[in-house]
């Protein structure tokens, strides 16, 4: 199908046995960098979601017996289409969420990983064997499918973030209904829906249905839905949290965070600005990993400041459609109010302004603060925009004390010319991610990432940790002959 015909599809429309209008109407697609109005999607309403998650469980038993290596090609077919329509699919991705077009071939390419990584698994080692205290017993314990797995993606790596539990959901055997942010529900569902349709998917395994937070809360609250993959914020995490305790049903939650990239005394300032830079200002910082506090020891803090200021005052911010620029448009103007009232109140407890701090419409310029105190907004709140807020500290366990000193345990970073030395404040650090002599923001497909504490429930999604997340441990004891017991 031509890219012409596919826009068809998909205006107007969600994806659950096939492309349908929904009972919830339309939402437009809106490219932040001009405002203007790109086509129409569907917005799915809680009856919507009923619908796909009853047809799901219909359509989960047939695709979790179907023969191993049949679901694999599936999914490696569903790999190569996506480099097909790489095109097509990176425009929308920075047309409608604001990417850069190399962010946007990034996450492409990552996703691509993921699918192939999925691929492998269903021939994977699905259970193991255990000795037993009775004679003649034999015990198995295996992985198996959940159900149906509802996912909750973002808006911000909409491609990447939603397919990281899509796909390995997919390959163990279950049925998926996935609810991208309606601000990304094209790039970050819809186009996905058309990758996996014309990859041989049978019709019922995959409903993509893109929605507000009544729709969200449908599907977590969903009787039948077995877990729930959610990737967003703290505040929303904990209350989907709340809801699966209380219904006993699986949850991963991938949430908030306020990343410290920690820089000691020995370390290469020129290469610990690099790293600033590129965690605080990737994607307009709207990035959960990015670096939001820069731990700078005093010795070395004018220099790291200059460094860091030069490099933000060096980035050009634009449409990233029409111009070669490194930094595109905020997903809305909600965002940026918020992390201009960030700044302002910043500077206004004692914080120096070294770069940015303006805007035009949605393109908030890269920011530098410097003097930035524990107890200003910059430092305690979670960013999500491109500011980088540097702080001065003494010694090892006044950085340690001020890292661990936030509620989030996302990422960190540490740079230092000794590796022991790094590696020995890494211990020490409440994160389930540290880089040394690197930035926050990293994602290896075939590597566990989590978080700790008020970012999430651990480390969820990559490489082995995806096995034991979208399945079941089930229990098998098998004996030739009949148990006979006393009555």
């Amino acid at each position: 199908m031509n890219t012409a015909k596919r826009n068809d599809q998909w205006q107007g429309k969600v994806f659950s046995d096939g492309w349908v209008v929904p009972a919830g109407g339309t939402t437009p697609v809106i490219e932040p960098a001009t405002g203007e109005t790109l086509g129409l999607i569907g917005a799915g309403s809680p009856a919507d979601i009923d619908r796909a998650v009853q047809s799901a469980m219909v359509a989960q038993p047939a695709w979790s017996a179907m023969p191993f290596d049949q679901r694999a090609e599936i999914l490696r077919e569903a790999a190569r289409l996506l480099k097909e329509r790489a095109a097509e699919i990176n425009e929308w991705n920075v047309r409608e969420c604001g990417s850069t077009y190399a962010k946007a071939e990034w996450e492409l390419h990552a996703t691509y990983e993921q699918f192939l990584m999925a691929a492998a698994m269903p021939m994977q080692p699905d259970g193991a064997l255990y000795p037993s205290v009775v004679p003649g017993r034999m015990n198995l314990s295996r992985q198996v499918p959940i159900g149906v797995v509802g996912v909750i993606s973002p808006w911000n790596f909409p491609i990447m973030l939603a397919m990281r539990s899509v796909a390995p959901a997919l390959a163990v055997g279950n049925a998926v209904v996935l609810k991208p942010d309606p601000q990304s529900g094209l790039a970050g569902g819809l186009l996905m829906a058309s990758v996996f349709e014309d990859s041989g998917l049978p019709s019922g395994v995959l409903h993509v249905i893109p929605g507000g937070p009544q729709t969200g809360d449908a599907l977590v609250r969903h009787p039948d839905v077995g877990m729930i993959s959610f990737t967003g914020s703290t505040a929303v995490g904990r209350s989907i949290g709340a809801v699966c305790g209380e219904m006993l049903k699986k949850v991963a939650l991938e949430l908030g965070g306020n990343n410290a990239l920690v820089v000691l005394d020995d370390a290469d300032v020129d290469a610990a600005s690099s790293s600033g830079a590129w965690g605080s200002f990737l994607h307009q910082g709207q990035i959960c990993m990015q670096t939001g506090r820069h731990l700078v020891h005093r010795s070395i803090y004018e220099e790291y400041v200059d460094k860091l200021a030069t490099r933000a005052s060096q980035l050009s911010v634009g449409n990233p459609r029409t111009g070669q620029v490194h930094l595109g448009p905020l997903i809305n103007e909600k965002q940026r109010d918020r992390i201009d009232s960030i700044v302002r109140e910043t500077v206004s407890a004692g914080a120096k302004l070294q770069a940015g701090g303006t805007f035009t419409g949605l393109f908030y310029s890269p920011t530098v603060l410097s003097d930035v105190k524990p107890d200003t907004p910059a430092f305690r709140e979670e960013l999500f925009g491109p500011v980088a807020p540097i702080t001065v500290f003494d010694t090892e366990d006044e950085a340690v004390a001020l890292v661990n000193g936030s509620p989030y345990g996302l990422a960190a970073a540490i740079h230092s010319r000794s590796m022991s030395r790094a590696l020995s404040m890494a211990s020490r650090i409440k994160a389930g991610m540290i880089h040394i002599n690197d930035q926050t923001v990293n994602n290896e497909f075939h590597v566990p990432f989590g978080g700790m504490g008020a970012s999430g429930n651990g480390g969820r999604f990559g490489g082995p940790a995806n096995y034991h997340e979208f399945t079941q441990t089930q229990w098998v004891s098998l004996t030739d002959k009949p148990m006979i017991y006393p009555f």
